[in-house]
């Protein structure tokens, strides 16, 4: 798995939610984290739509298949030290 094929799986899975007519849109798709222990790696990708949608990839080399979860944020609570 590399950078860009993260990025594509991303985009496909965003393109294909917002639908053809909104497909025209443009949008960047960036990585914000990620990480590579042997033949497994973890990302977490965003856009810059508004939808507080962020995505985490998740690279099986074992089995060369990949897991796609998405959320949103919810809420954004500041702890003061």
């Amino acid at each position: 798995m590399n950078d860009d094929k993260a990025k594509r799986i991303v985009r496909e899975y965003v393109d294909e939610r917002l639908g053809s007519s909104d497909s025209a849109h443009r949008y960047d798709v960036f990585i914000v984290w990620k990480c590579k222990a042997l033949q497994n790696c973890k990302y977490l990708l965003g856009t810059n739509l508004h939808d507080d949608m962020y995505y985490e990839l998740t690279y099986n080399g074992d089995k060369n298949e990949a897991y796609l979860d998405v959320y949103t944020k919810i809420e954004n609570v500041v702890i003061d030290f």
